[in-house]
């Protein structure tokens, strides 16, 4: 979807952007829903968890207690509208945190502990014998069942984001690479929910547009009177954007009136939300970034999580293993293992074993299909490649021929999660950046197999695997763990 589709278009006629007028009001109207469908939602899960912790609470199971301490009903609905006012209070329904990142499930979390110790010490002092079974069921029962209706709620917005509702209408003011940058990132993210409706720059012409397409519709100065003609419900300020100190203040002072918020988007891309703190000091805010976290990504922890996970996909594994062995050896009596060189952790190479899905001389074939498919860098991936066997088809298609890959795992050349293991050739040609990916273990899954597999350009698989490496995290290895299982089973991009 082009940046520029359902945007405003300048008049050149008049030196204005004239908006559009399809559904703007609408469209803002959606976005103040979502708050009060979450504190809803929030309500009947809440609601759901206490009534499920005064069913066991009658089960007495570890708690042995009168059934009479403590009247449950009196406290149920007090006890439901605090939980779920102390997670306003907390920010759980602000617009900002919906869809994207960890903060929405941080502040539920928190605001979660914050309303047991209320309830808690509310009780304490009013010396009401609270049953302690009904109070341990309801948080025990309660943040789960509220993680879960977060994600669902976070899976249809994203959803309806990408289908083009719940956005936000962005115009980005900046110099030109800075609004390329931000906007190439949006146009990428689609579920984020922003539209990209023009461009402000130091200098302008009304028929020019950036390279990567977005229109310039006026000059640093006219940010704010062409943010509220355009539609706009926020106005990034990249590099470039800020003449001064005095001129970012009128500027918000100026938007306060017609309801667009102002965000500041420096130059900083691909670095985790983990990574970065914004503390304020003398009123000036500065952003600190963490260090890379790839050094982090060769933890013992993280070890062991590959040893337990691949000795236990393993034993999983294994009917599938023996059938995938018996297809591939029946098929032409060759081997049924193909192994080839790969570049681990640190350069040193390693033999990545796989299930042979191509006939006995694919190597030989492979100059020739390069010549023929013009392919000169990465790894070499064709759609209807004809030296794929008929059993080799099916092993890709779910990703059965990377199996064998899990004792490879075991050993410890590979991880369960990680950069897409290199051909030596590869290697050769790898610039600095994309030599960040030798510094932790290649993975039998990555982001790059969750964001496309191998539908993805050459560049984009550099992009995400040193976002992976420079950002790991426990949590983001199990995320990508989860979402593997769909996409193998999607066999989206797979071939």
């Amino acid at each position: 979807m082009s940046l520029t589709n359902h945007i405003s278009q300048p008049d050149t006629t008049s030196g204005q952007a004239t908006p559009t007028g399809d559904g703007v009001g609408f469209l803002r109207r959606m976005l103040k829903v979502l708050p009060f469908a979450a504190v809803s939602f929030d309500l009947g899960v809440v609601t759901l968890a206490m009534m499920a912790a005064a069913q066991l609470r009658e089960t007495r199971f570890l708690f042995d207690e009168p059934a009479s301490l403590g009247s449950v009903g009196l406290v149920m609905p007090l006890m439901g509208v605090l939980w779920v006012a102390i997670i306003a209070m907390r920010g759980g329904h602000h617009i900002e945190v919906f869809g994207a990142g960890v903060d929405e499930f941080k502040r539920v979390l928190n605001a979660t502990v914050y309303a047991a110790g209320a309830v808690g010490i509310a009780c304490y002092l009013a010396q009401y014998p609270l049953s302690r079974g009904f109070f341990v069921y309801s948080f025990l029962i309660g943040l789960p069942l509220l993680m879960v209706e977060r994600w669902v709620l976070r899976r249809v917005v994203q959803r309806a984001r990408r289908q083009g509702h719940f956005r936000r209408k962005v115009v980005i003011v900046g110099n030109v690479p800075a609004i390329d940058g931000i906007a190439s990132v949006l146009q990428r993210e689609t579920w984020l929910g922003y539209e990209v409706l023009g461009a402000l720059t130091p200098a302008h012409d009304l028929t020019v547009e950036t390279p990567h397409g977005v229109p310039v519709v006026g000059n640093l100065d006219d940010a704010a009177s062409m943010a509220p003609a355009l539609g706009a419900d926020l106005v990034f300020f990249a590099d470039g954007g800020v003449a001064s100190n005095s001129h970012m203040r009128a500027v918000m002072w100026e938007l306060e009136h017609h309801d667009v918020h102002v965000v500041v988007a420096p130059s900083v891309t691909d670095i985790s939300s983990e990574r970065v703190r914004v503390r304020p000091v003398g009123g000036l805010p500065l952003i600190h970034l963490g260090k890379p976290r790839s050094l982090q990504a060769l933890s013992q922890m993280k070890r062991g999580f590959d040893i337990v996970g691949s000795s236990l996909l393993i034993l999983c594994a294994l009917p599938l293993l023996v059938l995938a062995t018996l297809r591939v050896k029946l098929h032409d009596r060759g081997p049924v293992m193909f192994r080839q060189q790969r570049v681990g952790q640190g350069g040193s190479t390693f033999d990545c074993l796989k299930f042979r899905t191509m006939v006995v001389d694919a190597e030989a074939r492979l100059a020739a299909l390069h010549e023929e498919t013009g392919h000169d860098e990465g790894l070499f991936k064709m759609k209807d490649d004809p030296r794929i066997t008929g059993p080799g088809r099916w092993l890709r298609r779910f990703s059965v021929d990377e199996l064998p890959q899990l004792f490879n795992v075991l050993k410890g050349d590979m991880s369960l999660v990680g950069p897409r293991p290199a051909l030596p050739s590869e290697v050769a040609t790898y610039d600095v950046t994309a030599a960040r990916r030798l510094r932790v273990r290649p993975g039998l899954t990555g982001l790059w197999q969750v964001s496309g597999r191998s539908n993805l350009s050459w560049a984009e698989t550099v992009r995400l695997d040193v976002y992976y490496v420079d950002n790991w995290s426990m949590l983001q290895d199990i995320s990508i763990l989860a979402k593997t299982a769909k996409a193998v089973l999607g066999s989206d991009g797979a071939y």
